[in-house]
C-alpha cells in the first residue's frame, strides 16, 4: 500500500523566530526516512508600491524608486530564502520547494496553504503579548483561525 506524500508548509521572515521554528521543525519532527514528506518554505514579501493621490506630480514613485522598491524586495526574499536554506542544508534526507508571494503575509500563507494542500502549517512566534497582538495583529493567529489544516505555533525560548 502506498504512503500518501504529506506536504507541510513552514512560514519564513526575517525574523529569528521563523528560523528557530524552522530549526526546531527540522530537529524533532522530520523523520530519518523522509520520502514521502514534501516541505514548501513560505515567504510574503511585502506588496509593490503602488501610486497615491498625495503623488500627483509622479515624483514619489516615479519608475526609479518603484524599481529600486522592487529590487530591494526581491533581495529580501533572497535573503530570507538564503538564511532558510543555512537552516536545511544539513538535513540531507529533506525534500525542499521555496515558494514566495507578494502580499500581506496572512493572505500569502493563508492563500498558499489551502492552494497547496498542505498538512500541516508551522509558524514561528514573536511572542507578542495581548497588547502587542491587538495592536500589531498577529500573523499566526490570523492564520490558526482560518487555515483549514493544523497549524504548529513554535516558541523561541526567552535567553
Amino acid at each position: 500500500m502506498e504512503t500518501k506524500e504529506r506536504k507541510i508548509a513552514v512560514a519564513v521572515d526575517e525574523s529569528e523566530e521563523s528560523m528557530y521554528a524552522l530549526s526546531w521543525f527540522l530537529q524533532n519532527l522530520v523523520p530519518d526516512n523522509n520520502q514521502n514528506t514534501l516541505i514548501f518554505l513560505i515567504y510574503a514579501r511585502p506588496s509593490p508600491a503602488i501610486y497615491s493621490p498625495l503623488d500627483a506630480a509622479g515624483y514619489m514613485f516615479s519608475s526609479d524608486v518603484l524599481g529600486t522598491i522592487e529590487k530591494y524586495s526581491m533581495d529580501l526574499a533572497d535573503s530570507v530564502m538564503k538564511r532558510a536554506k543555512d537552516v536545511y542544508q544539513n538535513f540531507h534526507n529533506v525534500e525542499i520547494e521555496e515558494r514566495v508571494g507578494s502580499g500581506d503575509a496572512r493572505d500569502v500563507i493563508c492563500g498558499l496553504v489551502d492552494k497547496l494542500g498542505i498538512d500541516v502549517l508551522v509558524m514561528g512566534s514573536h511572542g507578542y503579548g495581548f497588547i502587542q497582538r491587538a495592536l500589531l495583529g498577529s500573523v499566526s493567529d490570523h492564520c490558526a483561525k482560518k487555515v483549514k489544516c493544523p497549524v504548529l505555533i513554535v516558541k523561541r525560548p526567552k535567553n
